[in-house]
């Protein structure tokens, strides 16, 4: 290896040396300075932009009314009003003039069964009554002719113009007449009270509707054969099934621990599983005088101050006892969120809401609902925040806007 290569190979010191360029020195400390300035810089901004892990709520629809709400209970629609349509006799049924949903009015005829031997009946008790009816016209006659015969007699034995036998004779005659005519007349009562009972027969043969209602279940079919007690084989007990849709009432049970949170007429809002979002107008109705002691609860009944077709029998339902009256504006859906979120900023209150960079945005809020201290929810004004929107529960004090949220991990 000659002397140029290896001079290549050994370490310029020149600048450490004393005398050396003083430029260089400056330039190093000055690049060594600035990435210490962007370390911080970073190391900052990251610290601020994430957090400690916060957790979020949304916004929803919800009523004022809900923080007036004492207690809760669990239940199910029932009708008040409930009859099981069966016969009185034993027949095939030949007709069924309803179905499932079917509207009835009083006394509507719902089903016939098979009338052809109460019909024969009911011709042999009427034409027994036109029988009974003739003999009394005939008894009738006799009893007009005996009595006057007996009239006629009466002076001609007063002027002994004839034997008194004759007389006494006449009498006999006129009290076997009016005793014919009773018994005919019995008769025409008893033929009467024959057809009464073949025409009773014969309207056992037709159900009909015992109130206004809705089919809720067809029990039979058209050649079913029909019976009191549905004890035959294949014999069927009742046709159908009705319900009075205006007796309709919340059953819940209620613990005993909280019986004395209930009174009788305390207003109460009822909601749906099958028409969710949505809550009815009640009022407390009966409070039953006994307790199942198998659960504790004592059954409460809730009457629905309106009622809607929607609103079925056996359908799962929630009642919520209030405290008081809700106010028309306690009734109106307004934007709620939970209290949870609420945080004092100064002399006003916020709430921190989740942006679509990931971000807190500070926004302040006014209060339009109950301010109990116990309301899991509060109401807005409308138009700051909408239904969905998501905000930060338990916001600590150094939250900001613009600080990068941190969900925890459920």
């Amino acid at each position: 290896m000659d002397k140029d290569a290896l001079g290549l190979l050994r370490i310029d010191r020149s600048g450490d040396q004393p005398g050396a360029r003083p430029g260089r020195s400056r330039k190093a400390r000055s690049l060594w300075a600035l990435a210490v300035a962007v370390t911080g810089l970073a190391l900052f901004y990251f610290s601020r932009s994430s957090g400690p892990p916060v957790e979020l709520g949304v916004v929803s629809m919800q009523r004022p009314s809900q923080a007036l709400v004492l207690l809760n209970a669990s239940g199910y629609v029932v009708a008040q009003r409930k009859a099981s349509v069966a016969a009185k006799t034993t027949g095939r049924l030949v007709w069924l003039g309803v179905e499932e949903a079917s509207r009835v009015k009083t006394d509507e005829i719902l089903a016939r069964l098979d009338s052809d031997d109460v019909k024969a009946a009911a011709e042999k008790a009427r034409g027994d009554l036109d029988s009974a009816r003739h003999i009394r016209e005939e008894a009738q006659a006799e009893l007009t002719d005996a009595r006057l015969n007996h009239d006629r007699l009466k002076i001609l034995v007063d002027r002994k113009i004839i034997a008194r036998a004759d007389y006494d004779a006449a009498v006999a005659r006129l009290r076997k007449a009016e005793a014919v005519h009773r018994r005919a007349k019995s008769g025409v009562e008893a033929a009467e009270a024959s057809l009464r009972q073949a025409e009773v027969y014969r309207e056992f043969t037709l159900l009909r509707a015992p109130f206004d209602g809705v089919v809720l279940t067809k029990n039979a079919d058209v050649g079913d054969i029909v019976t009191p007690l549905g004890a035959a084989a294949n014999a069927k007990a009742s046709v159908v099934t009705l319900a009075d849709m205006g007796s309709l009432e919340v059953e819940a049970d209620v613990s005993e621990s909280n019986l004395g949170k209930v009174k009788q007429d305390q207003p109460c809002e009822i909601s749906l599983d099958s028409i969710p979002g949505e809550r009815f107008p009640g009022r407390v109705h009966i409070i039953a005088p006994t307790a199942d002691r198998s659960k504790a609860t004592v059954m409460v009944k809730v009457r629905f101050d309106r009622q809607d077709p929607r609103i079925l029998p056996e359908m799962s339902a929630k009642a919520a006892f209030l405290e008081r009256e809700p106010t028309p504006a306690e009734n109106e859906n307004a934007p709620s969120l939970p209290r949870a979120a609420l945080a004092r900023r100064g002399d006003r209150d916020v709430v921190f809401v989740l942006d679509p960079k990931g971000r807190a945005l500070e926004t302040p809020i006014t209060q339009t609902g109950p301010a109990e201290a116990g309301a899991e929810f509060i109401s807005l004004a409308p138009g700051v925040l909408k239904p969905g929107d998501k905000v930060v529960l338990s916001p600590g004090a150094s939250l900001r806007t613009g600080d990068k949220l941190t969900l925890k991990e459920k």
